[in-house]
């Protein structure tokens, strides 16, 4: 019987790791958002739309296209990788929520 109990008792130990590092991965996945990574680099906060768009016709206006046509490129890359990253947060979450949920 005493085989039986420290089975149980090493059960209980590895279930309370497992918690353990759930829940340190479940913070990690949350501080690894694309919001929390824009809110970091202080991206999220950089004005209106319009005024970003304003900003793109002035610099064309004044004769910069090769500066504007580097920044859309850029800029659409940065945010097809956001899209990327949004994807793959929300299949990891639903992975993990699936699994718990066995």
């Amino acid at each position: 019987m005493s085989r039986l109990k420290e089975l149980e008792a090493r059960r209980r130990l590895l279930v309370r790791r497992c918690d353990e590092q759930r829940e340190e991965l479940a913070t990690r996945f949350g501080q690894l958002s694309p919001t929390s990574m824009l809110e970091d680099t202080g991206l999220i906060g950089l004005g209106h739309p319009f005024a970003w768009a304003a900003a793109l016709a002035a610099m064309l206006y004044f004769g910069r296209t090769r500066k504007v046509l580097t920044a859309v490129l850029w800029m659409r890359s940065v945010l097809a990788f956001a899209r990327r990253a949004k994807q793959l947060v929300r299949l990891l979450t639903q992975a993990r929520t699936a699994h718990e949920g066995d």
